[in-house]
C-alpha cells in the first residue's frame, strides 16, 4: 500500500468512528453550500445530481426533498447506512441512491449520466493533487454537456492552514482530520476541461472555517 493510500485508509476509519459515535455530527440542517447549489441547479432545470462525500446525509436529504434525484457516494459505511436510513424513514428512497465508494477509483457510472455534481468539502479530504485531478476528470466524464460541478473547499487563508502535522502538498492534520487546503492556483489546476463560472469566498462554523465555493461548467 502506498503512503497516501494508508493515510486515506486511516482517515476512513477515523470518520467511521466519528460517525458511529455521533449520528448527527453535522446536524440535520442542510449546509449553506447545498442551498446555494440547489438554487443554481434549479435555475438550470437540472434534476439528476451526483453527490460526492455525502457524510450523514444532511445535504442529500435536502436535495431529495426539493425534487432532485440524487446518487450519493461516500467512503464511510456508517455514513452510507445513515443516509439510506434517513431516506427510507422520510419516504425518499425513490429519490436517493447511495453507495459506499472510494472516489480515487473510476466513478461507477457511464459517460454523461448526470446534470450536475455537488460536493461539500470532499475535495479537501486526504487526497493528493494527482488524485484530485483524476477525480475532476471523472466528474467531467459523467457530466452531460454543459453540466455543472459545484464544490466547496477550505482554502489557504483558513486559520488551520499550516497548523498541525504536515502531510505533504498543502495537507495538514489537525485533531485527527487531514485537510487539503486549496489555493486559487489549485482551483485553476482542477478546472481543465471546464469553464470557471465563479469562485466565491465564504465562512462556516465556529472557527470560522474559510472556504471557496466553486462552480465549474463542462466544456
Amino acid at each position: 500500500m502506498k503512503k497516501e493510500d494508508s493515510v486515506l485508509e486511516r482517515q476512513r476509519l477515523h470518520w467511521e468512528n466519528m460517525f458511529s459515535g455521533d449520528p448527527e455530527m453535522f446536524g440535520e440542517a442542510p449546509s449553506d453550500s447545498a442551498r446555494k447549489a440547489a438554487d443554481v441547479f434549479g435555475k438550470e432545470k437540472m434534476t439528476r445530481i451526483l453527490e460526492l462525500g455525502g457524510g450523514q446525509g444532511r445535504d442529500t436529504i435536502f436535495f431529495a426533498k426539493n425534487g432532485f434525484q440524487v446518487w450519493v457516494l461516500d467512503y464511510s459505511q456508517n455514513g452510507v447506512e445513515a443516509i439510506g436510513g434517513k431516506a427510507e424513514a422520510l419516504g425518499l428512497s425513490d429519490k436517493v441512491t447511495v453507495k459506499c465508494y472510494d472516489v480515487r477509483k473510476p466513478l461507477p457510472f457511464g459517460d454523461e449520466s448526470f446534470d450536475g455534481c455537488y460536493s461539500h468539502m470532499l475535495f479537501c479530504m486526504a487526497l493528493t493533487s494527482p488524485e484530485l485531478e483524476f477525480l475532476s476528470g471523472e466528474i467531467r466524464r459523467v457530466l452531460r454537456p454543459r453540466g455543472l460541478n459545484i464544490y466547496s473547499v477550505r482554502h489557504t487563508e483558513d486559520a488551520h492552514y499550516g497548523k498541525g502535522i504536515y502531510r505533504g502538498e498543502d495537507m495538514y492534520e489537525v485533531d485527527g482530520f487531514i485537510v487539503h487546503f486549496f489555493s486559487r492556483e489549485m482551483v485553476s489546476r482542477l478546472a481543465k476541461g471546464y469553464e470557471i463560472v465563479s469562485v466565491d469566498k465564504f465562512e462556516e462554523g465556529e472557527l470560522p472555517r474559510k472556504l471557496f465555493r466553486i462552480v465549474l461548467r463542462k466544456i
